[in-house]
């Protein structure tokens, strides 16, 4: 993740991080990413059912029962050895979470054992009796994905009515006081409603959005021609670091971020140097402290089955399943080079990757999209749009 706002605005500094010793499980949540130790934020997909039908679907979610999904006392099991692993935060997913019925309960165990719990949900199923029910239990955040205004959303998420259903489940969280933020994800079929998001953020007074660059995995394999240019991904930044200065100097800040092309950070920073150098220097430390893309490492995710995979969008790899192993063991033993080498990515990364400038700052980008372009999992990033002169060749 990119902090935009954090970043570009200055609304977090060096210091702050520092002050809690970087370690995370004393940092709050928006000064997570700058943490030293690195301890996972870990997505656990609970479902593979879900009620849309959206193209870019990373888990390929179907509106039917699954009988491989781990029963709630597995769950309880998982959540017992990530609370004592020093997980910081679990992200609820899916599929779409709220079709489990058990999900108040856990989500509740999670918060009983120190753990921050966050779902991230498509908004159509958050009735007020849910949000109030959540709100009790103590959840932390409610990411809600809109990728559009109605037309482009509902032809986006495959079901006409999404939009309206997730604008009524916003409204239901933020009545019972639970944070509450957007996912977007940027293609070349939503790219113009981005203006239309920050409007949004404003009229309804959502205090944060995540717009996501596309990755090439489940059903969103099939959309690497949909992917913007390098030039349109460009101006794309630009408009979202226009459109969060403007709030900003308006008394209006949102918090805004970027995800999945860490490629945003030294671009961030290179424009930061032509307008604010005292400040570039200051993000250049805090993209240091961020270290680029951290699937492996700084997240993990856990599938329906029980499956353990470096991030939720690499489900063609698994590093093992929880009902053999816990995670915890899993994630820091030794068994699976593969698992090794993502955590030190940037000795095994190859081409331009490997001889950038901002290779401590990025991390190497994500190896799953250049995998799934050239079948080299160490190749660059193609999605990463900085130019050879930028990037020090």
């Amino acid at each position: 993740m990119i902090g935009i706002s954090k970043l570009y605005c200055g609304t977090v500094e060096p210091s702050d991080a520092l002050r809690y010793g970087r370690k995370s499980s004393q940092l709050p949540s928006h000064l997570l990413q700058f943490s030293s130790d690195k301890r996972p934020v870990v997505v656990w997909n609970i479902t593979r059912r879900c009620n849309l039908k959206c193209v870019h679907c990373y888990a390929h979610a179907k509106d039917i029962p699954f009988d491989n999904e781990l029963s709630t006392k597995e769950g309880k099991d998982l959540i017992d050895d990530l609370a004592g692993f020093g997980v910081p935060v679990l992200l609820l997913s899916g599929g779409e979470p709220l079709v489990r019925k058990d999900l108040p309960e856990l989500a509740a165990y999670a918060v009983e054992k120190g753990m921050r719990a966050v779902i991230s949900t498509n908004g159509t199923l958050i009735t007020r009796k849910m949000a109030g029910t959540l709100k009790e239990i103590g959840l932390s955040y409610m990411g809600i994905s809109l990728d559009g205004m109605e037309a482009v959303n509902d032809r986006f998420r495959g079901v006409k009515g999404a939009f309206n259903s997730a604008l009524e489940g916003i409204k239901n969280c933020k009545e019972a006081g639970i944070k509450v933020g957007l996912r977007f994800t940027i293609n070349k079929f939503n790219a113009q409603e981005i203006p239309r998001i920050f409007d949004l953020l404003e009229e309804m007074d959502i205090p944060r959005v995540c717009f996501y660059h596309l990755v090439y995995a489940g059903r969103g394999s099939k959309l690497v021609e949909e992917d913007l240019s390098h030039e349109e991904t460009r101006a794309a930044v630009d408009l979202i670091m226009d459109r969060t200065r403007h709030l900003h100097d308006r008394g209006k800040p949102k918090e805004v971020l970027t995800v999945d092309n860490h490629a945003d950070g030294p671009y961030l920073y290179m424009r930061l140097l032509k307008e604010n150098p005292e400040r570039a220097e200051e993000v250049l430390s805090l993209l240091k402290m961020n270290e680029g893309n951290n699937s492996g490492r700084g997240i993990g995710c856990v599938s329906w089955d029980g499956e353990v995979y470096a991030d939720q969008f690499w489900r063609h790899r698994s590093f093992g399943n929880i009902r053999n192993q816990p995670f915890s063991e899993i994630w820091t033993g030794a068994s699976d080079p593969f698992l090794t080498q993502l955590k030190e990515k940037k000795k095994h990364v190859r081409g331009k990757c490997a001889e950038c400038r901002w290779l401590d700052v990025c991390g190497g980008n994500f190896r799953v999209r250049a995998e799934a372009v050239t079948g080299d999992v160490w190749a660059p990033d193609p999605a990463c749009y900085l130019t050879d002169e930028e990037i020090g060749i």
